[in-house]
């Protein structure tokens, strides 16, 4: 940005906004009409190439205008936006829909996702809490020779059953065995805590245990972690809008690689880092994140908090990296305080 003068960084923003609004290469005629300054087409054209120049913009065509790079919306993003305050009439949706009652956290956080993404017409992504409380019971139960089940009770009377695949070999004693050794650590302990230990245990007293059994705590720890598994923590709505937004086939096909990563929940890991991250609303533009790069799409996304000020969770919005940055960013912010406040509340 310092090494703009006032010219190029107005001629920057007017082809970013421009492009931010209607999709298409802003060229210089066009930016004749608007800049604050009486400037020839040419001249305008010359600041262009010099931005161009220094990978702030590019030319689709080699007779259209300019469209900003990914680097270049990146620099707008940070030096430039103007996120503006949310509007009474966004606010007035949210509120109506999340005011409606929710039977559980679950049902709540659905309309959360639907919430949003009928709000900014984009795809919504919302990241739900771990359930933290102290873990009371565990039990594994064998379905098949190849499935299993494992029963988590918590301290505070909630339940969950979790089907998955045990390693191979696995009898009822062994099954017994394994339950044993994770009820002896779990009093007390949330899952993510007793993960934590157990992977501990398991390395430090691996001579004590049956090998077999020691496996299947390894499986239960995969399982706990949520990964690859149906009962994943992420809820995504709206994905016909985001279909709805692209014209050419190329961009229809980025989309679809996009819904495969989310349906098979490819790389999650990468989301559950931006719920820890930190406060506040983050922008991550194309390629800056992984689960979204090959899709070509941008990710605002907002941590989410319980009463004690841990983040629990996240809340996000996907669209093409033309977004209304500066509409979506207080969306996303606003949606994110009220989804704290109302876990909050609820707990």
């Amino acid at each position: 940005m310092e090494e703009m003068n006032a010219r190029s960084r107005e001629v920057f923003r007017r082809v970013v906004e421009g492009y931010l609004e209607t999709g298409a290469p802003v060229g210089s005629r066009t930016l004749t009409r608007s800049m604050s300054e009486q400037l020839s087409a040419a001249t305008i054209r010359n600041v262009m190439q010099d931005l161009e120049y220094m990978g702030l913009l590019g030319s689709p065509h080699v007779s259209a205008g300019r469209i900003p790079t990914q680097t270049g919306l990146r620099l707008f993003v940070d030096g430039l936006l103007e996120v503006s305050d949310l509007s009474g009439e966004d606010r007035d949706k949210i509120d109506r829909t999340m005011g409606e009652p929710a039977g559980d956290v679950a049902s709540l956080l659905d309309k959360v996702g639907s919430a949003l993404s009928g709000v900014t017409h984009g795809a919504s992504l919302v990241l739900t809490p771990k359930h933290e409380a102290p873990v009371k019971h565990i039990e594994f139960v064998s379905l098949a020779p190849d499935r299993a089940l494992v029963v988590l009770v918590f301290a505070d009377g909630h339940v969950e059953n979790r089907v998955f695949t045990p390693p191979p070999g696995q009898t009822p004693s062994s099954m017994r065995e394994a339950a044993n050794f994770v009820n002896s650590l779990a009093e007390g302990r949330s899952l993510s805590d007793l993960a934590s230990v157990m992977a501990r245990e398991v390395q430090a007293r691996r001579q004590e245990i049956d090998g077999l059994a020691r496996e299947m705590v390894e499986s239960g720890i995969a399982i706990w972690a949520d990964k690859g598994q149906p009962t994943e923590r992420l809820i995504v709505r709206g994905r016909g809008n985001l279909l709805t937004d692209q014209d050419g086939a190329a961009d229809l096909d980025r989309i679809r690689t996009l819904f495969d990563d989310l349906e098979r929940k490819r790389d999650i890991a990468q989301f559950l880092e931006l719920a820890e991250a930190g406060e506040g609303v983050r922008i991550f533009i194309g390629s800056e994140n992984k689960l979204f790069s090959l899709s070509g799409s941008s990710l605002v996304v907002s941590p989410y908090m319980n009463a004690d000020r841990k983040i629990i969770g996240a809340v996000g919005v996907i669209g093409p990296t033309r977004l209304n940055y500066g509409r979506i960013v207080p969306i996303v912010d606003y949606t994110a305080q009220l989804v704290g406040k109302l876990i909050s509340d609820r707990s």
